[in-house]
């Protein structure tokens, strides 16, 4: 969020209710992204192409580094992708700013749970978490400040990953395979179809993700392709028993360039 949120720290100010988003709602409203107002016609700055699947030990989520602004490129280096707590991680696409916000809120309410409880939400507890949030921006998306994110982790119950998607409304819905969302996703999409395969490992999930952010930046103009020279590169976040893990520039460039050069 823009500014720190000083908040009471103990639990008969806290009461009951282990939810972060119900306490500010109660002590500071005008914090939540849900109290903005907008009138008139705004050029919202638009996260684009992020993507998720599964594999053998989890799953992988990523995203490109475009931002645009009506048919400017407002950010060249954006992170879509972001990890949600130990165990989970969630890609935004739509309104950067209160996709970026819902976000931040979204960390904020798993850690107080978790502080609170003593305990961490199970990982269908925390996609009907994040469903809630996303209903409750429903008015902002009704003035075209939509985030639509994919939100997936390590299911420690079921001993495998698990993805969700989501509307606008808070509709939410799990995906067995894999599932692509922003301005490029039906290209992306079509890449994951033909790549994916269940039993995928680690390095072969990284790589088909990579290549499917490739073809959707090769088919939409809003999606930025990777750039080796200038070093931008797609966000790329596994997330396995053993926790969630950014992946590092050398492993995203080595897969760039297997994509590349098995091309034509």
């Amino acid at each position: 969020m823009t500014d720190r949120v000083e908040l009471p720290l103990s639990g008969a100010s806290f009461g009951a209710d282990p939810s972060f988003v119900e306490l500010l709602r109660r002590q500071r409203p005008e914090a939540l992204p849900s109290s903005l107002a907008v009138t008139g016609p705004v050029e919202v700055t638009q996260g684009t192409t992020v993507l998720g699947l599964r594999f053998t030990d989890g799953i992988v989520m990523a995203g490109d580094r475009r931002a645009t602004a009506g048919y400017t490129i407002a950010d060249a280096k954006m992170r879509k992708v972001f990890a949600a707590d130990d165990l989970s991680a969630i890609a935004i696409a739509g309104a950067a700013g209160q996709a970026v916000e819902t976000v931040k809120l979204f960390q904020l309410e798993l850690e107080h749970y978790e502080k609170l409880t003593g305990d961490r939400l199970s990982l269908e507890g925390k996609a009907n978490r994040l469903a809630q949030m996303i209903r409750a921006n429903f008015p902002l998306a009704m003035q075209g400040l939509v985030v639509v994110p994919l939100f997936g982790g390590y299911d420690e119950a079921r001993s495998e990953g698990r993805l969700f998607f989501y509307d606008a409304t808070g509709g939410r819905w799990e995906e067995e395979d894999y599932q692509a969302t922003g301005s490029g996703a039906q290209p992306a999409k079509n890449s994951l179809k033909k790549r994916w395969r269940s039993g995928l490992a680690r390095d072969e999930a990284i790589r088909v993700a990579v290549e499917a952010l490739i073809d959707a930046a090769e088919d939409d103009v809003a999606t930025g392709g990777p750039d080796l020279a200038r070093g931008i590169l797609p966000v790329v976040l596994t997330v396995t028993a053993q926790g969630a893990v950014e992946s590092t520039d050398e492993e995203i460039t080595s897969a760039v360039r297997e994509v590349l050069e098995a091309r034509p």
